[in-house]
């Protein structure tokens, strides 16, 4: 992405409360096997460019790649479900693989960048995560897709722009923040044409942001 006075944030800086993979995969029924079920880690997990080396996924159709390595979600966020649903949402219950707090999640820019920790680890926020049969058939809630959507609380998937590793407590930066203002939050409300049609003209936008944008668009 090109660079702009504008686009050079004040440094925002959040923290990594609990890094999350799957040890095990679970039958969901119907739905099939899935590995929604992370855990919290103890210790440093290494992150390629498909995400957190010690997890996986699935659904490889619909879920992983590139474009989404590594999902996040907004502690602050999950607290409001909890009460909502009067029950507890451990670290790692949205299949996150990070659960965060002190920055916006879902309200972050799409495209903005994350140092974590000190290993080197640099992430870019692309697209919101859309929920699923297998999301709902594991929390088990009525309507629970409609509902998730509502809210539109869903957390944001990263890309890998820098491999490293993370560990819980790791600080986040936020290191650079693009001006076209559409947040990962308005890839699923929607937001006005300008906005995006300005991330639409980044050369080098992640694909799953450019086909999510251009729906949006279309609908503007």
């Amino acid at each position: 992405m090109s660079t702009s006075a504008s686009e050079q944030p004040q440094e925002l800086l959040g923290h990594v409360l609990a890094v999350c993979v799957a040890e095990r995969d679970i039958d969901l029924g119907r739905v099939g096997v899935s590995a929604i079920d992370k855990r919290p880690q103890h210790g440093r997990v290494s992150v390629g460019d498909e995400g957190l080396i010690t997890d996986h996924v699935c659904d490889r159709k619909h879920h992983g790649g590139l474009d989404q390595a590594v999902y996040a979600y907004d502690h602050a966020e999950a607290h409001e479900w909890a009460t909502t649903l009067g029950r507890e949402l451990p670290y790692g219950w949205f299949g996150e693989n990070l659960r965060v707090t002190g920055l916006p999640v879902t309200d972050a820019l799409v495209g903005e960048q994350w140092a974590i920790g000190d290993d080197g680890l640099l992430l870019e926020t692309t697209i919101p995560r859309i929920p699923c049969r297998t999301f709902a058939a594991w929390a088990d809630e009525p309507q629970w897709i409609k509902r998730f959507l509502d809210r539109s609380d869903v957390g944001t998937y990263l890309r890998v722009l820098h491999p490293g590793t993370v560990g819980a407590g790791d600080d986040i930066r936020v290191v650079f923040r693009p001006d076209h203002g559409v947040r990962v939050r308005h890839l699923i409300t929607g937001t006005d044409a300008g906005s995006l049609r300005a991330l639409l003209a980044d050369d080098d936008l992640a694909p799953k942001v450019r086909r999510e944008a251009t729906k949006k668009l279309a609908r503007a």
